[in-house]
């Protein structure tokens, strides 16, 4: 049974969490309520289909700035405190989505109640908020950008029912713009990427009342919140050789100059399940503060409230010992029906990620050269994040996705769809990070501008150095999922944010450095001497 271990707890723990309320972590992201839940909770024993499709023209989405995103330069004294604003930004956002999924018959007799009831509080609180982010930041001595206070609004969307009758996702056919969506922190809302109001993934339409245990297995996958039959591709009909989609940023950093060595680390497959839904980078000392599950392989300490020192002295599952660095990434579960641990558990079931949790049969840990030159050493504790969790949302600055399977990579790599691979075949997820980093900083405000990704000739601007690229290639044996008649059959997916209805595009990773100074000088002068090391 998977672990979720707590050594201390926030004030931030005892979240209010709806059935699937969409949290997206820096006090930003698309609050929708997805009212399949309340099929079962009618005093008729259930509501018939034609119920079920009425709640689904009820579905509403707030769509509120991500703060977070902007926060590029947060003093360092300052950091904690407005880590714990950005949490309670969070905790505000899940409240109204908890006020606006129990109110909805004032919503049907008043049309204002929204705006006047959920909306218009909700800015005033995040008003409150974002000036205590201020205060924290003008204290020790930063600059606070007051444009900031703009971000307190939210913005209101209604669904329409769905149709998708040939299984694609509905575009803009069901979003309401209701005077237009604040476009800030990075949400994009281009045509088909930002349909949240659309792709609720038919709102919890049983289409012909599919459903497996609990599960619904038509057009909107787990309830409503997805994926959806148009997130599937048959990878032997992807035409020639093909990147699909959108938000490959990290390719790969090496090649046939430059330093051409690699250091490998054999670390599991996290076979003794160690899991937890907290992110000890994006929301230190807040449990469930990832709120979907996370494999951990390699350092077995990480949780919301690892210290730097906990870190460096816990026991890993990597074969060389000199390395206790922390490889984390989104658990991939099967939609069939089946019960996991965390059913009924924050992160779980209770946040739209059910079904079997499935263990990859390889997780290769690999770090390359340059194909300009040498690499550094990275510093101890350094810490990378990449890819985008909330990339639905958020759009695709930061996405970083690659989906193919075993015996097609070096023909396909798919960012925005998962691949139903031919028998004999696995799921294969890549990932390449970024390996530019500023020569001073292990993180930064908003956990990114510390590194970036290589120029495709390995070149890396603003003074940045080289360093190791970490390449995570895991490989999974899925069932493959069956497309029938505009809708998916026991589909696969990562877990995500509810918001981003577990789209591929979300896919991301995570890592923290802790191999000892011994073991990172032996993996550079593998790297620069052109050696294949382990």
């Amino acid at each position: 049974m998977g672990r979720n271990t707590r050594k201390r707890r926030s004030s931030m723990a005892g979240k209010a969490i709806a059935a699937s309320a969409a949290l997206a972590l820096g006090g930003g992201g698309l609050i929708w309520a997805n009212f399949y839940a309340s099929a079962h909770e009618s005093n008729n024993n259930g509501w018939s289909q034609n119920q079920t499709k009425a709640a689904a023209a009820q579905v509403a989405t707030i769509s509120c700035p991500d703060v977070g995103q902007k926060l590029t330069n947060v003093p360092q004294n300052a950091r904690q405190g407005v880590a714990t604003e950005l949490a309670n930004l969070d905790k505000q956002i899940t409240e109204a989505y908890a006020r606006l999924a129990s109110t909805r018959q004032a919503q049907a007799n008043d049309s204002g109640f929204v705006q006047n009831a959920i909306v218009g509080p909700l800015k005033e609180k995040r008003a409150a908020t974002i000036d205590r982010i201020r205060i924290d930041i003008q204290r020790v001595g930063g600059q606070f950008n007051t444009s900031l206070s703009q971000l307190a609004a939210c913005t209101t969307q209604a669904a329409a029912p769905q149709t998708n009758a040939g299984g694609g996702q509905q575009q803009n056919g069901g979003q309401q713009q209701n005077g237009g969506q604040q476009n800030n922190g990075g949400q994009q809302q281009n045509g088909g990427q930002q349909n949240n109001g659309g792709q609720q993934n038919n709102g919890g339409q049983q289409n012909g009342g599919q459903q497996n245990g609990g599960q619904q297995q038509g057009n909107g996958g787990q309830g409503g919140n997805g994926p959806v039959a148009a997130d599937f591709v048959d990878i032997t009909k992807v035409q020639g050789s093909a990147q699909l989609g959108v938000g490959a940023n990290g390719l790969p950093a090496n090649g046939n100059s430059g330093s051409r060595g690699s250091f490998t680390t054999k670390c599991g497959t996290n076979a003794n399940k160690n899991h937890n839904t907290d992110n000890v980078i994006v929301a230190p000392g807040v449990a469930n503060g990832a709120h979907h599950l996370h494999d951990y392989v390699g350092n077995q300490s990480n949780d919301a409230f690892a210290s730097d020192q906990e870190l460096a002295a816990a026991q890993t599952t990597c074969q060389n010992q000199g390395d206790k660095s922390s490889y984390f990434w989104p658990v991939l579960r099967l939609q069939n029906g089946t019960q996991d641990f965390d059913q009924n558990k924050d992160g779980g079931g209770k946040e739209g990620n059910v079904g079997k949790i499935l263990q990859a049969s390889q997780a290769q840990i690999k770090f390359v050269g340059n194909k300009k030159g040498n690499v550094v050493a990275m510093p101890t504790a350094l810490r990378i994040i990449t890819g985008d969790a909330k990339a639905f949302v958020n759009g695709n600055a930061n996405a970083n996705v690659n989906w193919s399977c075993t015996g097609f990579e070096n023909k396909v790599q798919l960012h925005d769809k998962y691949p139903i691979c031919p028998q004999g075949s696995q799921v294969v997820r890549t990932t390449n990070f970024q390996s530019c980093w500023d020569g001073q900083n292990i993180d930064s405000a908003n956990h990114r501008t510390h590194v970036a990704f290589a120029a495709a000739d390995g070149s890396c601007a603003n003074g940045f150095k080289a360093i190791p690229q970490l390449q995570v290639r895991l490989v999974y044996n899925v069932p493959a999922p069956k497309l029938q008649n505009g809708t998916v059959v026991n589909p696969y997916a990562v877990d995500t944010f509810p918001e981003n209805l577990h789209k591929p595009i979300t896919d991301h990773n995570d890592f923290i450095n802790f191999f000892s100074q011994n073991t990172m000088n032996k993996m550079v002068n593998c790297i620069n001497t052109g050696k294949k090391c382990q």
